[in-house]
């Protein structure tokens, strides 16, 4: 699969990730090997009697069935629908037919394409690394029961047909259904070189039907962490250090131990463990600990003195990104010079479902169950623990409640706190996170600050752009930093403005990445987050500063970037930009590109005389390629949309004295249901191979918002959260 970003030194874009996990996956098989030998195919679990499983993703029984083993976590971004989709059209079964099962643990089978020896699920790449892959074992199967018809009837395969999972035979009229050909199919050599659909015979790929899902998230049968009982199986929490890098001096068990059925308190890594017949006698237990902690390096620390030391920093000259042209020289020659500040704060991943895993230790190895984001990852550190190989750790994913990237953390903290204190219990334990922990104790979406200058010749043309970014870089200090930091510059803090597609001839942008005790971690569209809002709301500024319409302004210089600029004009055409709009209302406009995809928005705010303000309706343009399955994708943008929102109006994480001062959703709100807009969502239609819409929709809403704000009130926000009134 081709990808227009390969080859540019600006771009920040995920192909660094590829280097990165090849480095962090050195001792495992490299790639995926679509036609495994007849031996690892038998491997993967089958049900009673001879199954067809001609690759690692498909298994037909001889009752019809159609199973597909995804290798990504489904955790409400629908790959147990987009990606059955793609067997389910090559291989030409009906939808009811096809059954969804998560694969096993193993990278060499089902390692994630895009960043090499690695299983995983994140950086919106489940459709973009699947899509090839999927319709080929797909087409495999297929071509395999055409082979047996052929040889059963004694006939030219050629001849014959595939259709709502049977074999057809046009000659005779003779049909033979896949379970009545499964036995026959699994003794046959599998094909290397088989025929895909054309686009145009497409009946599935591109067409509207229902999830695989629905059912049984709607009547409460599908199977989170939260949900899984084993028999034997205790509780565990544990209480974390209260600020980052505390550690633990001492602890007093006695009163924990008395509370009625807490069973063990011990000390693990990560602080104290207190493990119980039940999640309530585990909180009580925790509740009732006496623990003394060593202050850390955190001691002290806060959000605006962390601020205060970016703006120290901002004033001095980083690492470079990007540097086109001389653009000192061309602000020093404008007309015209603009500055601006932005700041976006800590952002916490929240998902709905709190951190859990179940942990069973054995002798001879580990069983994992959990929604699981970071297969491999995982794997790997829990077999660290327990001293024992990898393969040894078997990991069930189950469905997951929302991760945002929480659960994809290179240090498997709450799967490593899991295996340390199964190892002790030798019984199967739920360890649990209450939403507080996470809160606490999680990873966030680093705080920033951004200070851009730009300057405008006499006709209002931009002549130069100076972007200094300010933040913590994600990948420092972990086995990505060498193949995702270049000179300095770790591209997640600067995607979305090191490849900024305006056309200006003259643009610089560094970075400064200082350290701090604070876990930083990679959330919903990443670096997009803050530099999407940062970009587009000056951008707003330069259009204002040269007497033009917004979307005008962005139409010049987008005139290279043909994808950015159909969005754009669709967006704005369906939004009836330009139209009249009620007494004080205002709109907004942003797009941008993030994981390969393109996206603009336009959100209308009414704002108030009280100053409060309601964002109404938000209209969004998305190509990402080919729409596999088109209805998942308007859900990501609306999903998206109302994700980032919550994160625009309310989201913050404060630290004071080096921790947080929210806890949960009353002090770090999300999106409440009367303040969703209206949403509609418009798919560019394409045949370019497909991208990633689980996160390409969270990064234009802040910065359209906060221009539909200036266009409304006249007022100009620079900082998130925005909340519901203007100051």
């Amino acid at each position: 699969m081709t990808d227009r970003h390969a080859t540019d030194p600006r771009d920040p874009s995920r192909r660094a990730f590829i280097q990165a996990g090849a480095a962090l996956g050195a001792g495992l098989t490299l790639g995926f090997h679509l036609t495994p030998t007849r031996a690892a195919r038998l491997s993967i679990p089958t049900p009673a009697g001879e199954a067809f499983a001609p690759n690692a993703f498909i298994r037909v029984t001889p009752d019809g069935a159609v199973t597909v083993l995804v290798k990504h976590l489904e955790m409400g971004q629908g790959v147990y629908t987009g990606l059955p989709a793609l067997v389910a059209e090559e291989l030409e079964v009906d939808w009811k037919d096809i059954r969804v099962e998560a694969a096993p643990t193993d990278a060499k089978l089902y390692n994630n394409l895009l960043w090499g020896p690695m299983q995983g699920t994140g950086g919106s790449t489940a459709m973009a690394n699947s899509y090839e892959q999927l319709r080929r074992a797909g087409a495999t199967a297929r071509e395999m029961l055409k082979e047996a018809a052929a040889r059963a009837w004694q006939v030219d395969r050629a001849g014959l047909r595939a259709e709502s999972g049977a074999v057809l035979d046009p000659a005779t009229g003779r049909r033979l259904g896949y379970g009545r050909l499964a036995e026959a199919a699994a003794l046959l050599e599998v094909p290397e070189h088989v025929p895909l659909k054309a686009a145009k015979d497409f009946k599935v790929i591109g067409k509207g039907f229902k999830r695989t899902d629905t059912r049984a998230k709607s009547d409460g049968s599908a199977q989170f962490g939260l949900d899984l009982h084993l028999d034997g199986m205790l509780t565990a929490v544990v209480a974390r250090p209260p600020r980052f890098g505390d550690t633990l001096k001492a602890f007093n068990a006695d009163r924990a131990l008395a509370v009625p059925g807490v069973k063990a308190v011990f000390e693990i890594p990560a602080g104290v463990a207190v493990v119980a017949a039940d999640t309530w006698s585990a909180l009580k237990g925790r509740q009732a600990l006496v623990i003394e902690w060593t202050p850390g390096p955190a001691a002290g620390l806060s959000s605006a003195a962390i601020l205060a030391s970016y703006r120290d920093l901002a004033k001095q000259p980083g690492a470079v990104a990007r540097n086109d042209g001389d653009a000192d020289r061309a602000l020093a020659t404008a007309a015209r010079r603009i500055a601006a500040e932005f700041e976006v704060p800590y952002l916490a991943h929240a998902p709905m479902e709190p951190l859990n895993c179940v942990v069973h230790v054995r002798e001879g190895g580990c069983d994992i169950w959990t929604g699981d984001q970071f297969q491999t990852m995982d794997q790997r550190n829990a077999a660290q623990v327990l001293g024992i190989a990898p393969e040894q750790v078997r990991i069930h994913t189950l469905y997951a409640g929302g991760s945002f990237g929480r659960r994809a953390n290179l240090k498997s903290d709450y799967i490593v706190e899991g295996v340390h204190i199964a190892r002790r219990m030798k019984v199967p334990v739920k360890t649990m996170w209450t939403r507080e922990d996470d809160i606490h104790g999680g990873y966030y979406r680093p705080c920033y600050l951004h200070a851009l200058e730009a300057g405008l010749d006499a006709n209002g043309r931009p002549l130069g752009w100076k972007h200094r970014i300010v933040g913590q870089s994600i990948v420092a200090g972990t086995p990505f930093e060498a193949g995702m930091v270049k000179d300095g510059v770790d591209h997640t803090s600067v995607e979305g403005a090191a490849n900024l597609p305006y056309a200006i001839p003259n643009l610089f942008v560094d970075l400064h990445s200082p350290r701090l005790p604070v876990p930083v971690l990679w959330w919903r569209a990443v670096g997009s987050t803050h530099t999407a809002f940062a970009t587009e709301v000056f951008l707003d500024e330069l259009a204002q500063a040269a007497g033009e319409d917004p979307v005008a302004f962005r139409r010049k210089l987008l005139k290279g970037h043909p994808r950015h600029l159909a969005v754009l004009d669709l967006a704005a055409e369906k939004a009836g930009w330009g139209t009249p709009l009620p007494q004080g209302w205002g709109r907004g406009v942003a797009v941008h590109e993030s994981f390969n995809s393109y996206v603009a928005e336009v959100a209308e705010v009414s704002a108030k005389p009280d100053g409060t303000f309601k964002v109404e309706r938000v209209v969004c343009a998305v190509d990402c390629g080919l729409a596999v399955t088109p209805d998942v994708v308007r859900a990501q943008m609306e999903g998206g949309i109302g994700f980032g929102l919550a994160a625009a109006l309310h989201g913050a994480v404060t630290l004071e004295d080096g921790r947080a001062a929210q806890s949960n959703f009353d002090d770090y709100r999300v999106l409440r249901m009367k303040e969703m807009p209206r949403v509609e969502v418009h798919i560019v239609a394409s045949e370019a191979p497909p991208t990633g819409v689980g996160e390409p929709g969270v990064p234009p809403i802040a910065p359209a918002v906060a221009n539909a704000l200036f266009a409304a009130t006249g007022k100009r926000p620079r900082r998130l959260p925005l909340g519901t009134r203007l100051a």
